[in-house]
């Protein structure tokens, strides 16, 4: 893909206006339509069955490191009221702040590489927030301010972020030790009965030796969250997502919902994800070594036919204020899955351990009650073989 310049003056802000009451269309999860929320009038959105194309990440990087900037154009525009305005520096989609007109500016506005791909959102907002519900009434020792919050105030803004995928062809040259495990005998001596005694045991050694080898492993769409919005931990844990799924882009199924441009550039999110391939390389030395141990010394790792896509992926996002701290909450938006940050109460946990000493003192009690019962009960009775005739 030819990297294009930035901020064309050209560029338009899409509007959806219902054909039939002029209201604002939006993009109806789990479908090809955009439905009005007036006269539920639809606009069917065509298939489009042209393949998600990989992109050479090489020449982009060497583009990227040659393009001439250009001004860019910061406000959007809408033609429902005619006002000007800006979003959030990282926000490409959502709602004019004046008429809550839905507007989806182009991506290029403020960034050189444009989404080519997104998974359209499968979960409804009632859906995702049943989905919420339930994932809080399991969450142990959560304060009930935060249930009841899911229960009657939460709201979810649905949202599509950026990602980066990469593909790569690695060969890795490695140099390590392997282990192998073998027994001798050997006369330990302990304190038995009051006396000292030795015997002969088999004590496990390893024999080391010195190893040379190489592995190769192709990586197929290695994800990488290109959003500095939530905590990377929150945005790996959403995984898996159905990336053979993806349709082109199409900024009617954007409407209605937010959108953010990249943030985490393309050669920074190439260095996350072969942090990820590294791990998986090593993995892959181990086994290569074999035996019952092993040690790595040093890897040197090639890439090479490195592909990458920038796409979009649907979530549904909540926030929640508790004891002033800001706690995040997302929904996978195909699948429903829920990640998030929690507070917790520390009177609940106070209590369970209050309550957790009183059962372990009762059990114990009890137990010596019923040892004491027992031991009364023996002693009534003479020792077996004992009794006495008449």
């Amino acid at each position: 893909m030819k990297i294009e310049t930035l901020a064309k003056s050209q560029s338009i802000d899409n509007h959806f206006p219902c054909g039939q009451c002029g209201a604002m269309l939006k993009y109806k999860p789990g479908t090809q339509h955009q439905v009005c929320e007036y006269c539920n009038h639809q606009n069917e959105i065509s298939a489009n069955y042209k393949a998600i194309e990989e992109y050479d990440l090489h020449r982009a990087l060497n583009e990227l490191a040659n393009a001439k900037p250009s001004k860019t154009i910061e406000q959007a525009h809408c033609n429902a009221c005619g006002a000007n305005f800006k979003f959030a520096a990282s926000v490409h989609a959502g709602e004019c702040p004046f008429c809550g007109t839905d507007i989806v500016t182009s991506p290029q506005k403020n960034k050189p590489i444009p989404p080519k791909s997104l998974l359209p959102f499968l979960i409804t907002d009632t859906q995702a927030k049943e989905k919420f519900k339930h994932w809080l009434d399991g969450l142990w020792f959560a304060p009930n301010k935060v249930k009841k919050y899911a229960r009657e105030e939460a709201k979810l803004v649905g949202i599509y972020l950026p990602y980066w995928t990469y593909d790569s062809q690695t060969n890795s040259q490695y140099s390590g030790e392997r282990g192998d495990t073998y027994f001798v005998s050997q006369r330990v001596s302990y304190v038995q009965n009051g006396r000292r005694v030795s015997t002969v045991k088999q004590v496990p050694k390893i024999r080391w030796s010195h190893v040379r080898g190489h592995v190769s492993r192709f990586f197929d769409d290695v994800l990488i969250g290109a959003s500095l919005s939530l905590p990377r931990q929150i945005l790996d844990r959403l995984q898996p997502w159905d990336l053979e799924d993806l349709v082109p882009y199409d900024e009617k199924y954007i409407s209605g919902f937010q959108s953010e441009y990249y943030q985490i550039e393309l050669d920074e999110g190439f260095d996350r994800a072969k942090q990820v391939m590294d791990g998986i390389i090593n993995r892959d030395i181990a086994f290569d070594i074999g035996g019952d141990h092993q040690r790595i010394h040093q890897v040197r790792t090639g890439h090479k036919e490195t592909t990458y896509k920038h796409c979009l992926l649907p979530i549904w996002s909540a926030a929640f204020l508790y004891r002033n701290k800001s706690y995040r909450f997302v929904i996978n938006g195909r699948t429903g899955q829920v990640q998030g940050e929690r507070p917790y109460s520390y009177w609940k946990i106070a209590f369970s351990v209050i309550l957790g000493i009183i059962l372990i003192g009762s059990g114990l009690t009890y137990l010596d009650h019923i040892g004491a019962f027992e031991q009364v009960e023996y002693s009534t009775y003479p020792p077996s073989g004992n009794f006495n005739r008449y």
